[in-house]
């Protein structure tokens, strides 16, 4: 087969309204300096300054420019690893407790998410998830629908990501396209200026290795594609396969698709975020089994991060530097309880993450 073409090599959450904020291009001083402008910089970016706290917010690109903003939109209770086998109740209602945040906020579209699975293994573990949640007091219902069997999550959501973020980048002190070049106690080096501060939060998911090595998270592609709209099919987003697999059916009919990270192998063990022929052809042909009329209009990829046991990383990494990444593909949520939580370790106040 021949090499992909035709559609925008681009997230189909972009419209191309964004104006952008200013490089920074002088030397500057504040309490908290974050690095990182997605979903849990801008998170600990409006915590500090709820807590009068003075902010510099940077991003080596644009706003909502990594996985915060290249995500499939999917706001879900809990860290990566299924809940049974991670079985905190008092972080998954923590989790809840940011759901019903975002939603107050206006960035969640509350429909519930499906884990869908096609084998008696994958249902098994439905059945031991399920039960580990009803025993602790957590809304799961049994599904039997179009898109398989599996479970139903009712407080579980959708968002538009990078809407998202760039709603939350507002306010002064906030700079793009200024990456960091060096991070230590009390100083932030870029290459238009200084930042001199008494904290730095390091809240980058993807690439978080290259900023900090010492940090125990690794770099991944996760690679998608848009389509066209189609009549309406899907009214809840899906988790297939433990999640290998995701996608959702917007209310305008078009349709974002992910997954296959496994069959691409060694290949995505990489902080490209070029697509590739072996995933993007697993994706079309999924996508042919769920909506054989779609035209794919958009294909782009992200750099996430993730961890040895699948649950973030945060804490202080050198004296001063506080760092959280490791999302492992779950970032909307996690990412902005790590964000609040960071803040607290630094100002004191309410624990997120235990």
């Amino acid at each position: 087969m021949g090499p992909l073409m035709g559609p925008l090599m681009g997230p189909l959450w972009d419209d191309g309204a964004w104006t952008g904020l200013p490089a920074l291009e002088e030397d500057l001083t504040a309490d908290v300096c974050v690095i990182g402008l997605g979903g849990s910089g801008l998170t600990a970016v409006q915590e500090l300054r709820a807590r009068g706290a003075s902010v510099i917010g940077l991003d080596a690109g644009p706003v909502g420019g990594g996985a915060a903003g290249r995500n499939g939109g999917f706001l879900l209770a809990g860290p990566a690893p299924v809940y049974h086998r991670q079985r905190d109740p008092v972080l998954y209602r923590r989790t809840l407790e940011e759901l019903d945040r975002m939603e107050e906020a206006g960035f969640l579209r509350r429909t519930g998410s499906l884990r869908i699975e096609r084998d008696a293994d994958g249902l098994a573990d439905c059945t031991a998830q399920a039960t580990a949640l009803r025993l602790d007091g957590f809304p799961v219902l049994d599904y039997q629908g179009p898109e398989g069997s599996g479970l139903l999550f009712p407080r579980d959501g959708v968002c538009q990501p990078l809407e998202r973020c760039r709603a939350l980048a507002s306010g002064p002190g906030l700079y793009e396209r200024t990456p960091a070049v060096s991070v230590a106690r009390g100083v932030v080096e870029t290459p238009g200026g200084r930042i001199s501060c008494d904290h730095v939060l390091v809240l980058v998911d993807g690439r978080l290795d290259g900023l900090l090595p010492e940090v125990p998270v690794r770099t991944v592609r996760l690679q998608m594609l848009g389509t066209s709209p189609v009549p309406q099919r899907f009214s809840r987003p899906v988790y297939l396969r433990g999640g290998y697999e995701y996608w959702q059916q917007l209310p305008d009919g078009r349709i974002v698709l992910g997954g296959f990270r496994d069959l691409g192998g060694d290949e995505e063990e990489t902080s490209s975020t070029e697509v590739s022929d072996t995933v993007q052809r697993a994706l079309d042909e999924l996508l042919a089994s769920l909506a054989p009329e779609a035209v794919v209009t958009h294909r782009w990829a992200a750099s996430v991060g993730f961890t040895p046991d699948a649950l973030p990383y945060l804490g202080e990494v050198r004296q001063g530097v506080w760092a959280a990444g490791g999302y492992c593909g779950t970032g909307n949520v996690i990412g902005a309880l790590c964000a609040r939580q960071l803040v607290s370790d630094v100002l004191g106040g309410p624990t997120y993450w235990s």
